[in-house]
């Protein structure tokens, strides 16, 4: 559409006459028929009256109207250029937008996709851990395995006789209970717990490669926003096309 289809279609939605409107502007009926068929362009007096006798702001007025037309012929009215810099402000805001928050998505989503492949936040391994009992207070946390060693010691130092360390070594074959732990996290070989009577030295058994759901949905939710950002970037260039 071009000015004066706008000033027609206008004019025509408010019933208005040719002298009529031309009365309201504060001009002449011939002057505002040149308008009508684009034989003249408004000054930015004109322009501004033109707006007062619709009651309508600049925005509304340039709705329809093609933009070729308003850069061309209307651009050097003071309302018209002030419109078209707002318009170009809102849209480099939105590319700015648009482009930060593709940056965001694509940054998150890759970082959640190592996270999940990688098992950053729910680990994919798992460590066995197995204690053989409970040390008790004042023995060396090693009792379960050195026990025999310590004994035969005793027995070559004559501290104890074979029958007593027959009957100590039955004895602390009755303190053997294994416990297990299944751990996310490594621990080290072994080390040392706290537990009800003494404490427990937990040695590593092995580790297994486990697959967690989490991961999976962590990696899939990664590779979505991904593809998210990407799509934003793609549609940033759309938008930074579109004519002001």
């Amino acid at each position: 559409m071009i000015f004066g289809e706008k000033v027609k279609q206008l004019r025509a939605e408010r019933n208005l006459t040719q002298p009529q409107l031309a009365q309201a502007i504060g001009i002449e009926q011939s002057y505002l028929s040149k308008l009508e068929n684009d034989k003249s362009v408004p000054s930015a007096d004109i322009f501004q009256s033109i707006l007062r006798a619709f009651s309508i702001d600049v925005g509304t007025f340039l709705e329809g109207v093609d933009d070729r037309i308003v850069h061309r012929d209307l651009k050097q009215v003071p309302e018209v250029a002030n419109h078209l810099n707002t318009r170009i402000t809102r849209k480099v805001h939105s590319i700015k937008i648009w482009l930060l928050a593709s940056a965001i998505a694509c940054t998150l989503g890759l970082t959640m996709v190592v996270a999940g492949y990688r098992g950053l936040l729910f680990s994919n391994t798992q460590y066995n851990y197995r204690s053989k009992g409970v040390v008790l207070p004042g023995e060396p946390v090693n009792i379960f395995d050195d026990h025999q060693g310590l004994l035969g010691e005793k027995r070559r130092a004559k501290l104890i006789t074979p029958e007593e360390a027959d009957q100590l070594s039955e004895e602390f074959s009755r303190r053997y209970h294994e416990a297990v732990l299944l751990l996310d996290e490594y621990r080290g070989d072994a080390f040392v717990q706290d537990v009800e009577g003494g404490k427990r030295l937990y040695d590593i058994s092995r580790e297994a490669r486990i697959e967690r759901p989490q991961n999976r949905w962590i990696t899939l939710v990664g590779v979505l926003l991904t593809f998210g950002g990407i799509l934003g970037f793609i549609t940033e260039q759309r938008l930074r096309s579109v004519k002001l």
